[in-house]
């Protein structure tokens, strides 16, 4: 059995992609489970009720692998939700225990940070006890450059108006190689990290993701960990920064990019998929959760997007070093425009997890219990 004998420190980039290439699959998750043991204790596996609401559609991004995205030239296809929208979303979310909207959208070309501070303030004086995990780095960046504001005073004035989170969205791959192709209209590397740092400094709770399995390398995939670790260290003694990573695979079905790949219209240089053909996409997920397990040792939770690989797989992550199963997904709206159709109720998520082995736990965004008051 492979060990960590001989990776007495922490991994570096060489260490990672050996383990990452080579380790048996077994093995491999079997050394991130210690990991995730080491962090989480407990056989217990945690749980989310929250709503993921995308609050336009309008982009300007034009991301190649985006189904969901309306460009601002299209308004016959253009949409954002009227306030009366989010009251009936809320009610629907309350009734099915849930406590927090996830609000995303795209860097619409017209909303600067009064249109969000009005919108936030809104929400929270209809229910003042509505948690948000709201917009992301690339969001965050638009609205700083549309409002001519540096991204801490965005940030600032945002949680004044009722932020209370952070997600990870639209770091994809963090390298520039492959942002300049998949998403030239988004802010880069750097600037999603320069939000992330901002948003650590005043202590606002975040995620970090990582979406694979497109034009990138199995070492851009490693310098992506490598670099969140990094911002990690240097958070303040006692400040959240990352609580917790997620990763997933790329979702193509009728996007720009596949439609490129079918007519042999990649530049040169780009390929697709990524690296390595050989690994069987459940493989592949359980060995990214893994290696991240490994990799990330300053992020607290490692959560199972069963969301794209489906619950079976999902689970099995749980045995490669995750610790969360995300949310019931009471709604989605972009993976699912590009392929990927699974839900969850709080009944078969519990079920699930208990099957898998482990103890169910409700949990709010920041990893703290809450009542299961009722089971549907």
């Amino acid at each position: 059995m492979c060990t960590l004998q001989g990776y007495m420190n922490r991994l570096t980039r060489d260490e990672a992609l050996t383990l990452y290439r080579e380790a048996p699959l077994d093995d491999l998750c079997a050394l991130a489970q210690a990991e995730r043991y080491r962090h989480v204790p407990e056989r217990r596996v945690s749980y989310q009720i929250d709503r993921n609401v995308n609050y336009t559609n309008v982009c300007l991004s034009g991301c190649k692998f985006c189904n969901f995205h309306c460009r601002p030239d299209e308004p016959e296809n253009a949409y954002t939700l009227a306030f009366e929208d989010y009251l009936q979303k809320i009610a629907e979310m309350k009734a099915l225990g849930g406590d927090q909207l996830l609000l995303q959208g795209g860097l619409h070309p017209k909303y600067g940070i009064e249109w969000y501070e009005t919108l936030f303030r809104r929400l929270k004086e209809v229910e003042p006890s509505l948690r948000l995990n709201a917009l992301g780095p690339p969001e965050i960046a638009h609205i700083a450059r549309l409002s001519h504001l540096s991204y801490r005073e965005v940030l600032q004035r945002l949680q004044a108006a009722g932020l209370d989170t952070l997600p990870g969205a639209g770091a994809e791959i963090l390298s520039d190689r492959v942002r300049r192709f998949l998403s030239p209209a988004k802010p880069t590397a750097t600037q999603w990290f320069d939000v992330m740092r901002e948003a650590h400094a005043l202590g606002i709770s975040t995620t970090a993701t990582m979406v694979y399995g497109h034009i990138e390398t199995l070492e851009e995939r490693i310098d992506h960990l490598l670099k969140l670790r990094e911002l990690q260290d240097l958070r303040s003694t006692g400040a959240p920064g990352f609580r917790a990573f997620i990763c997933w695979p790329m979702q193509l079905k009728g996007t720009a990019l596949e439609r490129l790949a079918a007519g042999g219209n990649l530049p040169e240089g780009i390929s697709l998929p990524g690296e390595p053909p050989h690994w069987h996409p459940d493989e592949e997920f359980l060995r990214t959760v893994a290696i991240a397990r490994l990799v990330l040792d300053n992020v607290d939770h490692i959560q199972a997007s069963w969301l794209t690989v489906g619950l079976e797989t999902g689970l099995r992550a749980l045995h490669a070093g995750a610790d969360d199963m995300g949310s019931i997904m009471i709604e989605e709206n972009v993976v699912s425009a590009a392929g990927a159709h699974h839900t969850l109720n709080v009944r078969s998520m519990r079920e699930a997890i208990a099957a898998a082995g482990f103890t169910p736990w409700l949990r709010d965004q920041l990893y703290q219990p809450r009542s299961v008051h009722k089971i549907t």
